[in-house]
């Protein structure tokens, strides 16, 4: 009687091996883990190629932790660290708690710290002194804004070209950038006294000055002067790599075409300068809504409160007054305010900046 043969597990046919002993080895199986590949039949009866899957061993057949997109990953954060500890600990941890004075009444002379929770900002909107200093802000931001940006655009078109004597004269207007403003402020003291500097030219030209310090009518325009003179500098030089930047074929084409000098600077020069007359424009705005010391040394606020600037009107209240709690609140509307203005002149981008889209 015939040997019985088990069926292959891989081809479903009858299998055999010839073993010692003369008995038959039979297995699919084993055939398959022995061979580097094994045959599967398909649908019609044909076999195939069945690839033999490695497994990974415990000890070294894994991915590698330490990829070089993980390393570049690290090195990455190793160098942000200390910028982000920075921004954390002196911007957004102020800013917080700040929030969270404007929510107490501090009085550090009587030792308490009191949550009164919406009363500060009902105190802010009830406050009658409030918009006189806001009129008295933007007064000095615009005069600012306009003095210094169009100086520095004039004297930077001025400066750029070719002529003996340019090295000296920007050095000249950029000079005052370097100086200390407290020193700068405390020279401008003594020039605008009723009896200083500026008034003794005058006399000595036959005029007779104004108290320019003490004037209703002077003070602001005098501390604005003062602070346009400090800074204009650092705009000029701006502007100046940015006139520098500009094609000098533009401006030879535009002059064959018959085009004149405004038509020239209208059409190529302030187009192609726009975004650094952007980023000057930003700077030169959240500087105006900063300025305590020209104040504090000038006018102290006065006369009245004409030249009493937000942030001037911030430190009487918190640190003449001891009202820190109202103090901070005003510290949240100055930061709403040169957030306002910085979101407004970064989405006014796209229509009027070059090739901004």
């Amino acid at each position: 009687m015939a040997a019985s043969h088990p069926r292959s597990a891989v081809t479903g046919r009858a299998s055999a091996r010839p073993a010692a002993g003369g008995q038959t080895a039979v297995s699919g199986d084993r055939a398959l883990e022995g061979a580097g590949s094994a045959k599967s039949a398909g649908d019609d009866g044909r076999a195939r190629q069945v690839p033999r899957v490695r497994r990974a061993s415990g000890s070294g057949g894994g991915r590698a932790f330490w990829t070089v997109r993980r390393r570049d990953n690290l090195v990455g954060y190793l160098l942000i660290t200390p910028q982000l500890l920075g921004s954390v600990l002196f911007v957004l941890l102020p800013l917080g708690l700040v929030l969270w004075y404007s929510l107490h009444e501090w009085n550090v002379l009587a030792g308490t710290f009191e949550f009164v929770g919406g009363e500060n900002y009902d105190r802010l909107l009830a406050d009658t002194n409030l918009r006189e200093v806001l009129a008295g802000t933007a007064l000095f931001s615009v005069g600012l804004v306009v003095l210094n940006l169009g100086l520095a655009l004039v004297l930077a078109i001025l400066l750029n070209q070719r002529l003996r004597g340019t090295t000296f004269f920007r050095t000249v207007f950029f000079s005052p950038v370097v100086v200390s403003l407290v020193a700068w402020t405390i020279v401008w003291q003594f020039l605008l006294q009723d009896d200083g500097g500026l008034n003794g030219l005058l006399a000595a030209a036959g005029a007779d000055g104004p108290n320019w310090l003490r004037g209703e009518g002077t003070a602001m325009l005098s501390v604005v002067v003062v602070q346009v003179l400090k800074n204009v500098g650092l705009n000029m030089v701006l502007f100046l790599a940015a006139l520098q930047g500009v094609p000098a074929q533009l401006y030879e084409a535009a002059e064959l075409d018959g085009a004149g000098a405004w038509t020239r600077f209208v059409r190529i020069t302030v187009p192609l300068i726009s975004p650094t007359i952007l980023l000057t424009s930003i700077i030169t705005v959240v500087g105006s809504l900063q300025v305590f010391a020209q104040i504090a040394v000038l006018t102290q606020g006065g006369p009245g409160m004409s030249t009493t600037v937000l942030v001037y009107y911030l430190y009487q209240q918190a640190f003449q007054f001891h009202h820190f709690g109202y103090g901070a609140t005003l510290s949240v509307l100055l930061f709403a305010i040169v957030a306002l203005l910085t979101i407004v002149q970064w989405r006014m981008r796209r229509r009027w900046v070059f090739n901004e889209t």
